[in-house]
């Protein structure tokens, strides 16, 4: 690799993983950024922010956290949060026999207790005033002065794709960007809507996030997961001997299963499994990419949709059939079987061959089982690539869960993998560069011939909807920003900021609008002493040149 490749990739590793001191790659206005409102100034959203205990006290990681907080304060709630935990402890023991129907049983019977009076009374305490301040923090505008912008670290298909950094919190992401007129010219408005909206729902570890979603003159910005560690594909193939062993195989698997249950929840189906859109995190986990493709399937009607990769498409919609989640796990089934063997299943390794072949081996041959499959892996190849949906692993009512209890997976322990403590078996070298020289990258030609008019910006105020909550109450607990500023009043009382009968601090004046109002009060002075026309313009003239001199 070329030195500027690899330089580049040290420094945002370095940042990634925090570095910068005690800063830790924020802003020096980071505190000014994030600066609470006032109390007062988040009536409105008082007013009218849904009151759901599940959503508020559970989904939302700052809510859940300051609810928490509120809990600590009474001794008997407190009791019911320890319970919580012992019984979250249990569940990810390692040894899964000891799950229980009785522990669901129990949580159940817990938060059905706390959303009723205790839920009432922390919504007249500080700590849900100060949830409604966090709430006002994330629903500040997003520009791309929100971000420090750095090297490019590939292409998608309507733009580059970068590393940024958010100023405030140090935050590393990855910044895909859709240049307007590529999009416009190839009518890929809903396609890039689509992907948007479906990375906005699903918030899975499995799957890669959505932060934030802005634009620019030029373009609309998707702000995503950065994964530094590199594609499936380029393990696979350009780390030795293609292939991996077993239990990296079982691993990677099972992540790619829980990522795909997530979505299936969420009734999506992905549709484009295949080695280049499985990404490695620095610490050896993996989640699903580019969601270009995956659509959500309304209950009760199958869709239909001839969209894939060749080789990994499944034989339902080579056919053009109706098929709900389907081809997902017919996609796991080539995954499986190309890290295992080091090649797909239906085509060699750089094999020249043309799609209607390849196809026509989806549809009619069986593929081959070398002895790099053990009993069991062949066994879970077998059930994910058979030709009949309705007779394939993951296809009927038990869904993603017979798929988990195969023998393949005997060794996995899934709640521990979803709590992301279960160990990987490959943690990425953070000196090695994972990806293509940036050089390397094609560059994409200028557009031409392509206007934006007002059409366009109704589908861009669609799409450029700020921060996405919960990545960015994640980001604002991960960089520490959330216990920097988290501060109520001493002995347990509120701050000036959290009480409603001290008025708001007036706005404070940039240092243009500082400078600009004292020497036009020592101009007011100069003139009241002096009303001949001649004098005045000499005071008008050197206060310029004072005003002048204090900018540069």
């Amino acid at each position: 690799q070329r030195p500027f490749n690899c330089c580049s990739h040290q420094l945002i590793t370095s940042l990634s993983l925090g570095g910068g001191g005690k800063r830790k790659g924020r802003s020096k206005k980071w505190k000014e950024i994030l600066r609470f409102p006032h109390i007062r100034q988040c009536t409105e959203l008082s007013n009218t922010i849904d009151r759901d205990y599940m959503s508020l006290c559970e989904k939302q990681p700052i809510g859940r956290l300051l609810f928490r907080l509120y809990c600590e304060t009474r001794p008997e709630l407190l009791r019911c949060i320890h319970l919580l935990d012992a019984m979250d402890d249990y569940e990810l023991a390692p040894d899964e026999k000891r799950k229980s129907r009785g522990g669901e049983i129990i949580g159940k019977a817990l938060h059905d207790y706390l959303k009723g009076a205790p839920f009432s009374d922390y919504q007249n305490s500080m700590y849900f005033d100060r949830f409604l301040q966090w709430k006002m923090l994330e629903r500040q505008p997003i520009t791309k002065d929100t971000f420090r912008q750095y090297r490019v670290l590939g292409k998608g298909g309507f733009g580059e794709v970068c590393a940024c950094q958010v100023r405030a919190t140090g935050k590393m992401y990855a910044c895909k960007k859709l240049e307007k007129k590529r999009i416009k010219k190839r009518k890929g408005e809903a396609m890039a809507l689509n992907e948007k909206q479906i990375l906005e729902k699903v918030n899975s570890r499995f799957v890669v996030s959505l932060a934030y979603a802005y634009e620019t003159k030029d373009a609309l910005c998707l702000v995503l997961t950065l994964m530094n560690g590199g594609d499936l594909k380029f393990h696979i193939y350009s780390m030795g001997t293609p292939g991996f062993e077993k239990d990296r195989v079982q691993f990677y698997a099972a992540q790619i299963c829980c990522g795909l249950d997530h979505l299936h929840q969420e009734s999506i189906v992905y549709r484009d499994l295949k080695p280049e859109n499985i990404l490695l995190d620095d610490n050896g986990h993996i989640r699903i990419s580019d969601l270009g493709l995956a659509i959500k399937v309304p209950e009760g009607e199958p869709i239909r949709g001839r969209v894939g990769t060749v080789g990994y498409m499944a034989p339902e919609v080579i056919n053009n059939e109706r098929y709900g989640m389907s081809p997902d796990w017919w996609g796991l089934g080539c995954l499986i079987y190309e890290m295992t063997a080091g090649r797909s299943p239906f085509r060699a390794r750089k094999e020249r061959v043309k799609r209607e072949e390849v196809e026509k081996r989806v549809q009619e041959e069986e593929e081959e089982y070398s002895d790099k499959f053990t009993e069991d892996t062949e066994a879970i190849c077998r059930a994910l690539l058979t030709k009949d949906p309705k007779q394939r692993l993951g296809c009927t009512v038990e869904g993603s869960a017979a798929v988990k209890a195969h023998c393949f997976f005997k060794n996995i322990n899934f709640k521990r993998l979803e709590a992301g403590i279960q160990e990987p078996s490959f943690v990425p070298d953070p000196r090695a560069v994972y990806c293509k020289d940036v050089l390397d990258i094609e560059q994409f030609s200028t557009v031409k011939g392509v206007n934006l008019d007002q059409t366009d910006n109704d589908f861009y105020f669609k799409f450029a909807t700020g921060c996405v909550s919960i990545p960015w109450q994640h980001e604002m607990i991960d960089t520490e920003c959330f216990s920097d500023l988290n501060v109520f009043g001493p002995h347990g009382t509120r701050s000036p900021d959290l009480d409603w009968m001290t008025p708001p601090e007036p706005p404070r004046r940039s240092l243009l609008d500082r400078i600009l109002r004292r020497h036009v009060r020592a101009c007011t002075v100069l003139l009241n002493q002096h009303s001949d026309l001649g004098t005045t313009l000499t005071i008008l003239n050197l206060s310029l040149k004072l005003c002048y001199t204090s900018l540069s």
